[in-house]
């Protein structure tokens, strides 16, 4: 098999063949908050929700061949200029890898261990609006293989290191 990549990510199946070993040790809820500051007026408003999110993403090592990848997604919508609700999440794991280089593990917890959390996140935000008596709201899916990927494009545009060895995080709006 060639050593394949997606999007400037090594492809998790290629990495295997070298020796590398990748494992989910641990998903956790890190933090949760839903605020709704103007209900119960904000329930009886017309118009079109503007909805604003955000995401971001720390890596630290907690053991040898251990890290943790925490994802947050806030998510806030506005209706007529007034916040009806803000919903933030911290979805975290623990994860498991060794054997592999460093743009290879740079990879992973750039874009793989995301994405693994991703629909945790997802499902706790989603559960928090329909709790905060707002009709549904399903995150759509997000490709973090592309984001890695664009990453690495201003990384390289600003003459930076590794997400692991400069601690950056990955912001965007939808």
């Amino acid at each position: 098999m060639s050593d394949e990549t997606t999007n400037g990510a090594i492809a998790p199946a290629a990495a295997e063949e070298q020796g590398a070993t990748f494992s989910v040790e641990k998903i956790y809820t890190r933090d949760v908050s839903f605020e709704a500051p103007n209900a119960p007026v904000v329930f009886s408003e017309q118009g079109q929700p503007d909805l604003q999110m955000n995401l971001n993403q720390r890596v630290g090592q907690v053991a040898e061949n251990a890290y943790e990848v925490v994802l947050g997604v806030t998510l806030t919508c506005t209706l007529n200029g007034k916040t009806a609700y803000l919903a933030e999440v911290q979805q975290a794991g623990v994860f498991g890898l060794s054997g592999f280089d460093a743009a290879s593990l740079d990879a992973m917890l750039g874009s793989h261990c995301p994405s693994i959390l991703y629909p945790y996140a997802r499902q706790a935000i989603s559960e928090l609006i329909n709790g905060g008596g707002f009709p549904p709201f399903y995150l759509q899916p997000i490709n973090f293989d592309a984001l890695y990927a664009e990453g690495l494009r201003q990384r390289a545009t600003q003459g930076e290191g590794t997400a692991l060895e400069s601690g950056t995080e990955t912001a965007g709006n939808a």
